[in-house]
C-alpha cells in the first residue's frame, strides 16, 4: 500500500499556469452563461450582483481556502478522494462515508451534464451546417424539444441523442485516461478559447444598442438589458428568496461542495502555494461569470426581443431555443462566427468541468486498488453511462430535473456544511489556518479565519434550511407576517420538504386527473422516483466500495 501511494504522489501538476487554468476550467461551466443570467434576470437584475457578491466573499472564498487545503492536506498522506482525507482530518472512521458525497456528487452530476455538453457539441456541427438558417424562432424552439424529447431524428439515425452523449462521454473518458497531463492541456486550450469566445460575443452584445428595432418590436435595445443587470433596486435587497438565489449560485458557479477541487489540489507539493491559487481561480471564474455571461444572453436577446419578452421568457432554454435563431439575423457569415462561438464556448465551458467530475472515482480506484489511468476512466465513464441514460431516454418525464436538484443542489449544500464543520471545529481553525497558509505566495487576511469559522457554516446552514422551509410563493416577507399573526408556515410545493412527497407534482395531477396530461404527470412521478432511486443505489454503491476499502487497509496493515 505504502509503495502503491508513493507512485500516485509522483503524478503532479505540470505547472501553476496548467492548475490554474483547471481549476478554473473545472469552476468555469454551463452555469456561468445559462444559470447565472436567468438567475439574475429572475432576482431583480442589479439587486442580485449585491448579494451575489457578499455570498462570493463569504461563501465562496471561505469555501475555496478549505476546499483546497483539504485537498493539499490529503494529497500529502496520498489521498485524491474525500472518503479518506476527511478520515484523516476527522476524530472517526464514519467521516469517510461523509466523503462519499465527493464521490456520488461527481459521477451522478456528470451523467446529466455530459447531455448538456453533448447538446453544444452537436449544436456546433448544425450552425456550421446552417440547420437553423431558414428557420423561424418557433422552428429552433421546437427543434429543441424534438431532439431532447426523443421525437425527432437528426440523420435518420434512432435515438441520435443518445449516441452523441455515447460520443462526448467518451472523449472525456479518453482525456481521463491520459491523466493531469491530458486535462491540463485541455485547459490551456479550452479557457482561452472559452474568453476568446465570449468576448466576441459580449462585445457584440455591448454594442448592438437599439440597431436591431423594428416596427414590430420598436422598444429593442441591448443597453436595456445590461442596465436590467447594472441598476440595483435595493428595496429588494430584504427579500431573503434574492440572498438564497445569490447563495445557491456560488455553488454552481465555484463548483464547491462536490469534491473535486480537494481532488485536484491532492496532487499539489506539499508546500506549493494554495492562498493565492485558490484566489486566481475564483477571481477568474467570477470574471467570465459576471463580465462575459451577464453580457451575452440578455442583451442580445433585449436586442432583439426587448426587455420584456426577456423578463417573461427568460429560462435555460433559451441558449439552444432562442439564440440559433438571434444569430440568424446577423447574415450567414457573422450568424455563423457567433453560433460557434457560443456553443464552442459553451462546449469548453463543459468539458473542463465534467472531466473534474472523473478525478474524484479514478483517484479513489487508484489509491485503493490499484486501478490505473485507462481503467478508471472506462470504470468512471461505465457509471456514468448507467447512470445518464435514462436521463435522455426518460428526459420529458423529469429524470434529468431529480438528478439535478437532488445531486446538483441538494448533495452539494449538505457536503459543503459538513466539510465547514469538520475543517473549522473538528479538525480545528487553528490547524486549517496554518495549512492554508503554509507556502502562501499572500497573506490572507485574519478576517476569512473568523469568516471561515463562524459565518460560512452560518450561512450554509441558512441556505439548506431555506430550501426545506421554501414558503408559498417563495415570498417569505408574505410567510413571516403570517407566522406572525398565528397563521403558520405555508411550505411551498417547490421546497425541499414538499418536493420529498411530490407536493409539486401532485397539485398539478389532481386537477387534470384523467386528461392526458394527467397521465403524463403520473408516469413523470413513477420516473421521478425511479430516479431517486438510482441515486441511492449509486450512494450505497460507493458507500460500501468504500466500507470495503476499509476493511482492506485494516488488513494490509495487521500483516
Amino acid at each position: 500500500m505504502f509503495s502503491m501511494k508513493m507512485e500516485i504522489k509522483n503524478e503532479t501538476w505540470g505547472s501553476r499556469t496548467g492548475l490554474i487554468l483547471a481549476m478554473a476550467g473545472n469552476a468555469v461551466g454551463l452555469g456561468n452563461f445559462l444559470r447565472f443570467p436567468v438567475q439574475a434576470i429572475q432576482n431583480g437584475g442589479g439587486t442580485f450582483i449585491i448579494p451575489y457578491l457578499v455570498c462570493f466573499v463569504l461563501l465562496g472564498i471561505p469555501l475555496l481556502f478549505t476546499e483546497w487545503s483539504i485537498g493539499r492536506f490529503g494529497g500529502k498522506s496520498g489521498n485524491h478522494s474525500t472518503p479518506y482525507i476527511l478520515e484523516a482530518m476527522g476524530k472517526g472512521s464514519w467521516w469517510k462515508y461523509i466523503g462519499v458525497f465527493g464521490i456520488f456528487t461527481n459521477i451522478a452530476v456528470v451523467a446529466y451534464y455530459t447531455y448538456i455538453e453533448s447538446w453544444t457539441l452537436i449544436y456546433v456541427f448544425h450552425t456550421l451546417f446552417g440547420t437553423f438558417s431558414d428557420l423561424s424562432q418557433t422552428a429552433v424552439s421546437e427543434y429543441f424539444l424534438q431532439y431532447v424529447n426523443l421525437t425527432g431524428s437528426d440523420f435518420g439515425i434512432p435515438l441520435f441523442p443518445l449516441w452523441i452523449y455515447i460520443i462526448v462521454l467518451g472523449i472525456n473518458c479518453y482525456i481521463l485516461s491520459t491523466g493531469l497531463g491530458g486535462i491540463e492541456k485541455v485547459a490551456k486550450i479550452g479557457m482561452p478559447l472559452l474568453i476568446l469566445f465570449g468576448v466576441i460575443l459580449a462585445v457584440k452584445g455591448w454594442s448592438m444598442g437599439a440597431e436591431n428595432a423594428t416596427e414590430l418590436i420598436p422598444d429593442a435595445n441591448a443597453w436595456d438589458g445590461l442596465n436590467f443587470l447594472w441598476t440595483p433596486q435595493f428595496s429588494s435587497l430584504w427579500d431573503p428568496k434574492v440572498w438564497l438565489a445569490a447563495a445557491g449560485q456560488i455553488f454552481f458557479t465555484l463548483s464547491v461542495g462536490m469534491g473535486s477541487i480537494q481532488c485536484y489540489a491532492s496532487y499539489l507539493k506539499a508546500n506549493e502555494d494554495i492562498a493565492l491559487n485558490s484566489l486566481t481561480s475564483g477571481f477568474t471564474n467570477e470574471f467570465v461569470e459576471i463580465v462575459l455571461g451577464s453580457a451575452i444572453v440578455i442583451p442580445i436577446a433585449a436586442g432583439f426581443l426587448g426587455m420584456d419578452w426577456v423578463l417573461n421568457n427568460a429560462g435555460f432554454g433559451m441558449a439552444f431555443q432562442t439564440m440559433p435563431y438571434l444569430f440568424q439575423q446577423w447574415g450567414a457569415v457573422f450568424g455563423t462566427i457567433a453560433g460557434v462561438c457560443w456553443f464552442g464556448l459553451l462546449f469548453f465551458a463543459g468539458i473542463t468541468s465534467s472531466l473534474a467530475m472523473g478525478t474524484p472515482w479514478m483517484g479513489f480506484m487508484k489509491d485503493e486498488f490499484g486501478w490505473g489511468k485507462v481503467k478508471g476512466a472506462l470504470s468512471f465513464g461505465l457509471l456514468a453511462l448507467i447512470m445518464g441514460a435514462p436521463t435522455i431516454l426518460f428526459y420529458q418525464y423529469g429524470y434529468f430535473e431529480e438528478y439535478d436538484y437532488w445531486a446538483g443542489t441538494v448533495s452539494l449544500v449538505i457536503f459543503a456544511f459538513l466539510e465547514m464543520i469538520l475543517f473549522a471545529w473538528v479538525f480545528g481553525i487553528n490547524r486549517g489556518w496554518e495549512e492554508l497558509n503554509s507556502g502562501a505566495d499572500i497573506q490572507v487576511p485574519a478576517f476569512f479565519k473568523w469568516v471561515m469559522c463562524y459565518v460560512t457554516p452560518v450561512l450554509l446552514l441558512f441556505v439548506l434550511l431555506g430550501a426545506m422551509l421554501t414558503p408559498e410563493g417563495n415570498d417569505w416577507q408574505e410567510a413571516f407576517t403570517g407566522l406572525w399573526k398565528g397563521e403558520g408556515w405555508k411550505l411551498d410545493a417547490h421546497s425541499l420538504i414538499a418536493k420529498i412527497s411530490h407536493e409539486d407534482l401532485k397539485h398539478s395531477l389532481e386537477a387534470k386527473e384523467g386528461t392526458e396530461d394527467g397521465n403524463w404527470l403520473s408516469d413523470r412521478v413513477f420516473f421521478s422516483n425511479l430516479a431517486r432511486i438510482q441515486l441511492v443505489v449509486l450512494f450505497v454503491f460507493i458507500s460500501v466500495i468504500v466500507w470495503f476499502s476499509g476493511v482492506k487497509r485494516k488488513s494490509i496493515s495487521h500483516e
